[in-house]
C-alpha cells in the first residue's frame, strides 16, 4: 500500500478505504496532579490541530486514563487506524519498551484495529527553540550580566540508556554554544550521574557570577520540584552568585509543533527512530550484555495508580518505521515522578533483568542515598 508524501490533518492516505484515523499520545504518569493535568492539556492543543480525527491520550503508571483506557476510547468512537506518538522528548526505555509492549498487546486482540507507532521528540530544531525561549524569559527578567559571565545547567531526567543520556547532553551544547554562555553543564534528576547537586556544587566553584539552571522536561512534577529546590540550596551555599531558575517546557507551541510532525512522520514513512547507538540492538560500552534482550513491559503493577483521576475525556528485528514492533527488550531502571527509583537487580530494585551498570558510581543515586 503507497502512503501519501504530504498528508494534512484530517485526510485519510488510504486512496478509498474507509478507515477512520486517530492520534494517541501515550505518556508516563505522575502522583503530582499538575503534571497530569499539564499532560492533559497538551491532548486538547493537539485536538486543535488535528480537527478532523480523535484525539486521546493515556498513562503508563501512576495515573487515570491508562494508555489502553485512550485506546478503548478511539475504538469507540470508530477509529480504525490508530497513530501513537510517546509524549516524552528522549527515547529510552518507556519509548523503546513499555508503550509499545502496550500498543503491541493491545492490537494483537483487535483484528481490523491497526495501531502504528512514532518517534520521541528527540533532537529537534524545534525543540531547542523552545527551550531557548524558556532560557531567554528568564534572562529577561534578571539584571543585564554578559552572557560569558553566565553558566548554563541542563537538568535531564536520566535514563539507564546511555543515547538517551548523551542527547541531553547535546542540548546542553547547542544552548551553549547558542547562546555563547561561558560554560554549561549537564546533570540529571535519577537513575544516572552526575545528579543535581553535585553538579550544582562543581559549577558553583568555576567562578560564574549567574548560573541558570533549566530542568529539560516536558511538565512539572516532583522532579522538577526537587531541581528548583537544589538550586535553592545551591544559592544559599553561594550567595555571591545568582542563581535563575528556568521554567520547563511546558505547552510551549513549538513543541506542539513537533508532537504534529512526530504523527504526519508516521503517515509519511518518515519514522525512524536512532538506532545507531540503541543499546538494545548495538555493542554499546559498558551495556553489552542487553542485546536482543525480548520486549516486555514491567508497569502493570502501578497501572492507574496515583492521582486517582485524570482530566474526563469527551464521550532487532528493530525497525522504526510504521507498525514498530521492538523485539528486544528496554530499559527496566525508571526513576519516576512520584520519587522512587527503580534501579533493578543488583541496584536497589526489583530484581528483574540488567542492572543499571554505573549504578554504584559516586556521583549517582545510589551512593548519595547512602552518605
Amino acid at each position: 500500500m503507497t502512503i501519501a508524501h504530504e498528508v494534512q490533518p484530517g485526510s485519510d492516505v488510504r486512496s478509498g478505504s474507509a478507515e477512520r484515523i486517530g492520534v494517541m499520545v501515550c505518556g508516563h504518569g505522575s502522583r503530582d496532579a499538575k503534571a497530569v493535568a499539564e499532560f492533559a492539556a497538551l491532548a486538547t492543543l493537539l485536538e486543535d490541530r488535528f480537527p478532523d480525527w480523535p484525539v486521546d491520550y493515556g498513562y503508563l503508571e501512576f495515573a487515570r486514563p491508562v494508555i489502553r483506557d485512550g485506546l478503548d476510547r478511539l475504538a469507540a468512537a470508530g477509529v480504525t487506524r490508530i497513530l501513537a506518538v510517546p509524549g516524552m522528548l528522549f527515547a529510552a526505555g518507556h519509548a523503546k519498551n513499555d508503550i509499545p509492549s502496550v500498543l503491541n498487546t493491545y492490537a494483537a486482540g483487535r483484528p481490523g484495529l491497526s495501531v502504528e507507532y512514532g518517534r520521541e521528540l528527540g533532537i529537534d530544531p524545534k525543540m531547542l527553540q523552545a527551550a531557548a525561549d524558556r532560557i531567554r524569559e528568564t534572562l529577561a527578567a534578571a539584571p543585564d550580566l554578559p552572557a560569558h559571565e553566565t553558566l548554563l545547567v541542563v537538568v535531564g531526567r536520566g535514563a539507564s540508556d546511555p543515547d538517551a543520556n548523551s542527547n541531553v547532553a547535546k542540548v546542553t551544547r547547542m544552548l551553549w554554544e547558542g547562546f555563547g554562555f561561558g560554560w554549561a553543564e549537564t546533570a540529571y534528576s535519577g537513575v544516572t550521574f552526575p545528579l543535581v547537586a553535585p553538579a550544582l556544587e562543581k559549577a558553583a566553584r568555576l567562578g560564574f557570577r549567574r548560573i541558570v539552571v533549566f530542568p529539560y522536561f516536558l511538565f512539572t512534577g516532583i522532579l522538577v520540584d526537587r531541581i528548583y529546590a537544589a538550586a535553592d540550596e545551591a544559592a544559599a551555599r553561594h550567595p555571591g552568585i545568582e542563581f535563575l531558575k528556568a521554567p520547563y517546557l511546558a505547552g510551549h507551541p513549538l513543541v506542539i509543533d513537533t508532537f504534529v510532525e512526530r504523527v504526519r512522520e508516521i503517515l509519511t514513512g518518515d519514522n525512524r527512530m536512532n538506532c545507531g547507538l540503541c543499546k538494545y540492538r548495538t555493542q554499546v560500552l559498558g551495556f553489552e550484555a542487553e542485546v536482543g534482550l525480548p520486549q516486555e513491559s514491567h508497569h502493570h503493577h502501578v497501572e492507574g495508580i496515583g492521582t486517582g483521576q485524570g482530566a474526563p475525556r469527551h464521550g532487532h528485528a528493530h525497525d522504526h518505521a510504521p507498525g514498530h514492533r521492538h523485539d528486544h527488550d528496554h530499559d527496566h531502571h525508571h526513576h519516576h515522578d512520584d520519587g522512587h527509583d527503580h534501579l533493578h537487580a543488583g541496584a536497589g530494585g526489583h530484581g528483574h533483568h540488567h542492572p543499571y551498570p554505573h549504578a554504584d558510581h559516586p556521583l549517582g543515586p545510589r551512593t548519595l542515598k547512602r552518605g
